[in-house]
C-alpha cells in the first residue's frame, strides 16, 4: 500500500493572448511557504501591451519560485511551484521505493536544464514528480553506497544538475536562451547564471551584451522593452507604411465650457468626471457617423469600413503611452461614454489595462492639451484611418460678433492615411467636430 503524498506541482506562464510569447516578472504576490487559494493573484507580469495580474491556477502552499523579478520569461516556462496538497503525508511506503530513476552520467542531458552535467549514483524519484529542479551533493567517488534512507516528512527531492565552476563543461541554459545566446554571438561557458541552480538566463545574456558604464556617471542607459518596445515598433511600422497628412483648426470653444459646466451641476452628473475631452470625444463619434471613412482600415486591395467605433484613448502611464479603447463607442449615450472613460484613465494609470482593451481600436483621440500643449501632428495606430489630437483650452482675444473679447480657444490637429482620406474629405471632418465644439448643445439637438 501507498501513502498518500503530497502534489507539487509547476504553474508555467499561461499564454497571455494577442499573440504574445514573453513577460517580464515585475512583481511577486506571494512567498515561499505561503498558501493561496485558488484564483488568487500570485504575480505582476509586464507584457509588450501592459501588466497584468496573473491567478493561481490552483490552491495550495507555495514551495518554490523560479523566476525572480525582473526576469523576463517564455510562455510555458515555470514560474512558481505549489504543493497542491500540503497536509498531506509525505513519506512514500517501500513499495513506492521500487520507483527510482538513475541519475544520468557525467556530461549528459539534464532534463529542463539543457547541457548540465549530473551527479553520479542513483537518487529516489517519486512518480510524477518530473524534471529535476532543487541541488543535490555528490557522492565522494570511491565512497560505498548507503541504504537509502525513507524520508520522514517530505518527498524526496529530485536531483539537480551541479554546475562546474569557472564555466567549465557546458553551460545549463533552456532552448530560448541558448537561441538568443547564439543569435547575440554570446558564449555561454563564459556567463555566470543568475537563474535557480545556476541556470543561464535571458537577462544574463543581454547584460553580457551590454555596452561597458560610462565613467563618471554622465550617461544612463534605458532598456527597450515592455510597452515601450511595443510602441516605439508600431510607430515606426505606421509612419513609413501609411502616407500620413495633417491638417490643423483654431475653435472658440466657450459654449463647450459653458455647457460643462451646467452638466457638472446636475445632480445626476455631480459624481461624473467631466472634461473637455468628454465633448472631443463626443464630437468625433458623430463626425465618424458622417464620414464613415475616417473610421477604416487599409486592407491592401479593398478598404474596410468599420460600422462600429472602438474608440482609443491615448494614456500617458509609468510604463509608457498604451491606447486602450472603448468598445461601440458609437452606441452610447453621453453619460454612458463619460463612465467608460473615467474607467479607461483609472485602470490605465493603474497599470490594470488588459490586453484585449487594447486591440481592434478603430480611431484614436489624443490629449495633448493636459500637458499644456496647444496640437501635434500625432502618428497614426496601426491599421486605422485618423487620429484626433486635442489640444489645451486657453483663455485669449477672439474676434466675437464683431467684437474682441476674451474667449476660450483651442487648436484641433488630426492626422489621417492619404490612402484612404483625401484633403477634402479630412477638413470636413475636423470642420465638424469644430462645430461641435463650437456649439455643443445645437449640434447634440441636430442630432437627435
Amino acid at each position: 500500500m501507498v501513502s498518500a503524498v503530497s502534489k507539487v506541482k509547476e504553474f508555467p506562464l499561461p499564454d497571455l493572448g494577442e499573440g504574445l510569447t514573453e513577460g517580464e516578472i515585475l512583481r511577486w504576490l506571494v512567498q515561499v511557504g505561503d498558501t493561496i487559494e485558488l484564483n488568487q493573484p500570485i504575480v505582476e507580469v509586464e507584457t509588450a501591451k501592459a501588466a497584468v495580474e496573473i491567478p493561481a491556477k490552483w490552491a495550495g502552499k507555495v514551495t518554490e519560485i523560479f523566476q525572480p523579478e525582473g526576469t523576463t520569461v517564455e510562455v510555458g516556462t515555470p514560474i512558481i511551484a505549489i504543493d497542491t496538497e500540503p497536509g498531506a503525508q509525505t513519506a512514500p511506503s517501500a513499495a513506492s521505493l521500487a520507483a527510482v530513476e538513475v541519475a544520468p552520467a557525467e556530461g549528459m542531458v539534464e532534463p529542463g536544464l539543457i547541457g548540465g552535467p549530473a551527479p553520479g549514483g542513483r537518487t529516489a524519484v517519486l512518480v510524477g514528480y518530473g524534471p529535476r529542479t532543487t541541488a543535490a551533493k555528490r557522492r565522494p567517488r570511491g565512497a560505498p553506497l548507503a541504504a537509502a534512507p525513507v524520508a520522514p516528512a517530505t518527498p524526496v527531492a529530485p536531483a539537480a544538475p551541479e554546475p562546474e565552476p569557472n564555466g567549465v563543461g557546458k553551460a545549463l541554459a533552456k532552448p530560448p536562451v541558448r537561441k538568443l545566446a547564439r543569435d547575440l554571438g554570446v558564449d555561454l561557458t563564459r556567463l555566470v547564471g543568475s537563474g535557480p541552480q545556476g541556470s543561464i538566463t535571458r537577462a544574463d545574456v543581454e547584460a553580457a551584451t551590454a555596452p561597458a558604464p560610462v565613467t563618471g556617471d554622465r550617461e544612463q542607459r534605458v532598456p527597450v522593452k515592455g510597452v515601450r518596445k511595443l510602441t516605439a515598433e508600431n510607430m515606426v511600422a505606421s509612419a513609413f507604411t501609411a502616407p500620413h497628412v495633417s491638417v490643423f483648426l483654431t475653435v472658440d470653444v466657450t459654449r463647450s465650457v459653458r455647457a460643462l459646466e451646467r452638466l457638472r451641476a446636475l445632480p445626476e452628473w455631480r459624481e461624473v468626471r467631466v472634461s473637455p475631452l468628454l465633448l472631443a470625444a463626443k464630437a468625433a463619434l458623430l463626425a465618424i457617423r458622417r464620414y464613415p471613412l475616417a473610421n477604416s482600415t487599409w486592407a491592401g486591395e479593398e478598404i474596410v469600413v468599420k460600422e462600429y467605433v472602438n474608440l482609443g484613448i491615448a494614456a500617458a502611464t509609468e510604463r509608457g503611452l498604451i491606447v486602450p479603447n472603448i468598445k461601440d463607442a458609437d452606441r452610447m449615450s453621453l453619460r454612458e461614454l463619460a463612465d467608460a472613460m473615467t474607467a479607461l484613465v483609472q485602470t490605465a494609470k493603474a497599470g490594470r489595462t488588459a490586453p484585449t482593451d487594447m486591440s481592434g481600436g478603430t480611431f484614436t483621440i489624443t490629449n495633448v492639451g493636459v500637458f499644456g500643449v496647444d496640437t501635434g501632428t500625432p502618428i497614426l495606430p496601426p491599421g486605422e484611418a485618423a487620429i484626433l489630437c486635442f489640444g489645451a483650452i486657453r483663455e485669449q482675444p477672439w474676434v466675437h460678433k464683431g467684437r474682441v473679447k476674451v474667449r476660450h480657444v483651442t487648436t484641433l490637429g488630426m492626422s489621417f492615411d492619404h490612402r484612404i482620406i483625401d484633403g477634402e474629405l479630412g477638413s470636413r471632418f475636423l470642420r465638424d467636430v469644430g462645430a461641435f465644439l463650437a456649439d455643443p448643445e445645437t449640434t447634440l439637438l441636430a442630432s437627435c
